[in-house]
């Protein structure tokens, strides 16, 4: 699927792809947030923008431990804490591998989920980042189960991952800072599983080769 040059090529993507929506993202967070979500994400992503070119020889687990170390630290707020355990979790699923498969990244998305889940107590409909993770994982697995391609596989958890971050604006939030808000909540996206959909839209789109 991916070697470690491309790993770090999808990185910087996803880095460009934050800045790139960084205001909508932080206009997300307005009504239900510290309206912030893309400023934080933009400050972190920059910081690990800055670091790439001295990982360039490291394998892709270690690549994805840097990854989220630099975002637990320069990332505010809940988002920091758990976008960096999501990176280092993912790392830790592939220990020394330079070259990542399908199967490799439906197991670093699975270890992403769990790390997400146990940092932030949450689960599927408590409108979080993870009602766009779940979903799309289930969705690239059943691609993959089915025989089809990794291109198409990342099509499938692209379009679950927005099609969860939509699940969750008639949702009242338990968790976070947006559960303060309670049933004011409702007719908002989740700022966090918005991001999370744009990463794994840059993800398919660096993968496939697109501008």
């Amino acid at each position: 699927m991916a070697d470690n040059g491309k790993i770090l090529e999808i990185i910087r993507a996803v880095s460009q792809t934050i800045e790139a929506h960084k205001d909508y993202l932080t206009e997300l967070d307005q009504p239900i947030g510290d309206s912030d979500h893309g400023i934080n994400m933009a400050r972190g992503f920059e910081a690990v923008d800055a670091k790439l070119a001295s990982m360039a020889d490291k394998d892709v687990g270690t690549i994805f431990k840097n990854v989220g170390m630099t975002l637990v630290s320069t990332v505010g707020g809940a988002s920091g804490p758990l976008y960096g355990t999501a990176f280092m979790r993912a790392g830790m699923a592939v220990p020394g591998k330079m070259t990542i498969d399908m199967n490799d990244f439906l197991k670093m998305l699975e270890a992403a989920i769990e790390g997400v889940k146990a940092r932030g107590h949450a689960d599927v409909g408590a409108a979080t980042m993870l009602d766009a993770m779940v979903p799309s994982l289930d969705a690239a697995k059943t691609a993959a189960g089915e025989g089809k391609s990794s291109g198409e596989a990342l099509d499938a958890c692209v379009d679950a991952s927005w099609k969860g971050a939509e699940s969750t604006k008639p949702m009242v939030a338990t968790k976070g800072r947006a559960s303060y808000v309670g049933e004011r909540g409702i007719g908002h996206q989740d700022p966090g599983a918005t991001s999370y959909s744009y990463i794994m839209e840059a993800v398919r789109d660096t993968f496939k080769g697109k501008d």
